[in-house]
């Protein structure tokens, strides 16, 4: 059975155990079949029956966090079982305490094993973990930037300069997916109180983020096509791929070329150069001094991963 079969399997099964009365309705005499109609379920989350039909036959496939969290409510799941619908919809579990900056040893390694392409680790938040040399020799050494300057969505909002530029559908994709991702944030990291300063602070310098933040936007910036404009190698088109851990809720980001591409080549370069090779006068190395001090979440030590000598498997190294 698919996972989305799965999803339906459960959902009817949590339907069917839980009465009327538990989930405060009023009680029918005249029922025959136990638990709650699908009426009733909808009823009780503001879903529609259809939708509702969708998800238990497996046809709807990526119910959202709000949507799960409201089912998980009315369906009075336990912690485990709450933890179980989101794994089963393909979503990060809940948690009700703090983004989390801890990289386990399984990704770090996999930092060092691709180290010949430039990657990186970030939070829930966005806020920049950890990075392989690679990374800080194509995009600029994060270790120099200070508070909010590794967070990337304030880097791109508060106009912080970069070395990456979109066209105007990529900038429109990025900024509805980093938003969307950050308010998905919010509800499963509810008591998370730098994560809310990041967001106020961002709806008060950005009136394109307030713009997207009211519009409740669904989305996921996993992949797309940027431009980093490298001082010593000149312009590289590359493939920005995002991978979510689903235990850690951390984002993987990894940047590629195509075997055989100019841009492959400038990568191997780069790789040789070396992040000391990195323009001194890089304007992307200056702090943002009026928000250094800002609270940034609990990102306060991120620091380079040493890559190690064994090879990265092919398939990884392709994404």
């Amino acid at each position: 059975m698919s996972r989305h079969g799965e999803l339906g399997t459960a959902l009817h099964r949590w339907r069917d155990r839980i009465t009327p009365a538990e989930a405060g309705l009023p009680a029918d005499e005249s029922r025959r079949p136990p638990g709650l109609r699908r009426e009733e379920l909808a009823e009780l989350t503001g879903l529609s029956v259809e939708y509702i039909v969708r998800l238990e036959q497996g046809r709807a496939t990526s119910p959202s966090v709000q949507v799960l969290t409201t089912l998980a409510r009315a369906l009075r799941l336990s912690d485990g079982e709450h933890r179980h619908l989101f794994l089963l919809a393909g979503q990060s579990p809940p948690a009700t305490g703090h983004v989390s900056d801890h990289v386990p040893p399984s990704v770090r390694r996999l930092l060092g094993q691709l180290s010949g392409s430039p990657c990186a680790v970030y939070d829930a938040a966005w806020n920049l973990i950890t990075w392989n040399p690679l990374w800080a020799a194509l995009l600029g050494d994060p270790s120099m930037q200070q508070g909010r300057g590794r967070n990337a969505a304030w880097q791109h909002f508060a106009g912080l300069p970069s070395r990456v530029s979109h066209t105007l559908e990529q900038e429109a994709r990025y900024e509805a997916a980093v938003v969307a991702d950050l308010r998905a944030a919010t509800a499963r990291y509810p008591t998370d109180e730098h994560l809310r300063f990041l967001i106020g602070d961002l709806r008060r310098v950005s009136a394109r983020f307030g713009q997207l933040w009211n519009s409740r936007i669904a989305g996921f910036h996993d992949s797309d096509t940027k431009t980093v404009h490298h001082p010593d190698v000149g312009p590289l088109a590359l493939d920005h791929d995002t991978f979510v851990t689903p235990g850690n809720d951390l984002r993987i980001v990894t940047c590629s070329a195509a075997p055989g591409t100019p841009e492959a080549d400038r990568l191997k370069l780069l790789d040789v150069i070396g992040p000391e090779r990195m323009a001194e006068a890089d304007p992307t190395q200056v702090p943002d001094p009026a928000l250094s001090a800002a609270p940034t979440g609990p990102v306060t030590s991120p620091t380079p991963v040493t890559p190690v000598t064994s090879p990265a498997p092919t398939s990884a190294a392709d994404h």
